[in-house]
């Protein structure tokens, strides 16, 4: 008596190929919010103008989209998962400041001192800048994540503008307050410490309100027809 087979498993095991090869959107998401982490750091050595009023590095362009990310992260995948993706985004940029920084150490040949200068330039970090910058993610990230997941239990999915300016109006109080207190307390005046924490927030705040929300509504609906 021959046994029936219920499914073709050449089909079935196409299929799970198939799955298994498309990448999965967490993986996209996560690795975008390292690179926007990241080369914020990096951006960050460039100092800009604005308007001849205030100062502010060029990181602050791109970081916006890194909050953005930890919106979406939380509002498809949670805080647990969240929390897991800025812990990693916390180690990739240990990783790169221990690696550039011993990079600059290494001699250079004579011939290639002014791309070495450049180099050391860039990444011969102030020890007090990175305490400054890796304890101000931390907190403003972990806290964004978070609110991101308390609002949304208050509001169901409406209002997803509520919760992504909400969230990040919080972080990023937090994020420039430490930032900027950890890095600049001592070296200018309580003015100018004040007037670079408000700029730097209501900078970030604004970008990530005019960009990265409506960046945000078109992943989130896009994610969630993939999931639901």
């Amino acid at each position: 008596m021959q046994t029936q087979v219920p499914e073709n498993p050449v089909q079935k095991n196409r299929d799970a190929e198939r799955r298994a090869a498309d990448f999965n959107p967490l993986v996209i998401i996560a690795a975008l919010m390292v690179c926007s982490y990241l080369s914020a750091n990096v951006m960050a050595v460039k100092v800009m103008d604005l308007f001849g009023t205030s100062m502010l590095d060029a990181g602050t362009l791109i970081f916006p989209f890194a909050y953005m990310l930890d919106d979406v992260l939380a509002e498809i995948w949670g805080f647990k998962t969240a929390r897991k993706v800025i812990l990693l985004c916390f180690l990739c940029n240990v990783i790169m400041m221990s690696a550039t920084a011993v990079a600059t150490l290494i001699p250079s040949p004579g011939y290639l001192s002014e791309n070495a200068d450049a180099f050391d330039a860039v990444f011969s970090y102030m020890p007090r800048i990175v305490v400054a910058s890796l304890c101000a993610f931390l907190t403003g990230e972990l806290t964004n994540a978070w609110l991101m997941v308390k609002i949304r239990e208050l509001t169901g999915r409406r209002w997803l503008w509520m919760r992504t300016i909400g969230s990040s109006a919080v972080g990023q109080v937090l994020d420039s307050s430490i930032f900027c207190t950890i890095a600049f307390a001592g070296t200018v005046t309580t003015h100018d410490l004040l007037v670079m924490i408000g700029t730097l927030y209501v900078v970030k705040v604004a970008i990530e309100a005019a960009a990265g929300t409506p960046i945000a509504y078109a992943v989130v609906g896009r994610l969630r027809k993939r999931f639901e």
